[in-house]
């Protein structure tokens, strides 16, 4: 029984020694940049705002809707395999140390007197659609939400995703992006 285990063994690793195959496809290249830590330097980002987005109803889907395209606000070669993050300005908040803006990534719920709503978006590698969707009668919801609205558009090549950066935290990203808030284009729809 000792004997046919070892022969079983050895025949295992004759087995898998002698395996071959193909060592997969060649990664896209990546873009030189600073020498860093934390494995994202040199990552093509773009970080833009769009100020005074006002969506229409769309009365045979029961939601609101607008589109952006992507060549309106922005130079940058968006790529399929690229990541869009999209921040819903929430108005300001006051610090210890003054005023600060605050951001909600998207999807974000609201809980209203008609019911639930949620803005969420969808994209290709040319514009985004970005909708406001709920579970009662669209029609009747407040211009509040669905006028002169302020977002902020960040375009990550889709390795990114990868890392373990909390997306949710505006800072952490524009931080791992190398991007200062006096650095973004700010783009008024007004």
């Amino acid at each position: 029984m000792k004997k046919a285990i070892q022969l079983l063994g050895m025949f295992s690793i004759i087995l898998f020694v002698s395996c071959s195959g193909n060592d997969g496809f060649d990664g896209r290249d990546g873009v030189d940049g600073r020498d860093g830590s934390d494995g994202l330097d040199g990552i093509s980002a773009q970080v833009f705002e769009v100020d005074g987005v006002n969506f229409d109803f769309e009365a045979d889907n029961n939601w609101f809707a607008t589109r952006l395209t992507f060549n309106d606000f922005t130079n940058f070669e968006i790529l399929e395999s690229d990541a869009i993050l999209v921040y819903r300005f929430d108005g300001e908040v006051e610090l210890s140390d003054g005023p600060a803006n605050n951001w909600s990534l998207i999807p974000q719920n609201f809980f209203v007197s008609q019911g639930t709503l949620q803005y969420t978006f969808a994209h290709n590698f040319v514009d985004m659609d970005l909708f406001i969707d709920g579970n009662f009668d669209m029609a009747t919801l407040s211009d509040d939400f669905t006028q002169n609205q302020f977002f902020r558009i960040v375009i990550l090549p889709g390795d990114f995703l990868s890392s373990k950066l909390d997306k949710s935290n505006m800072a952490a990203v524009l931080s791992a992006i190398n991007v200062d808030e006096e650095s973004i284009a700010r783009i008024s729809m007004k």
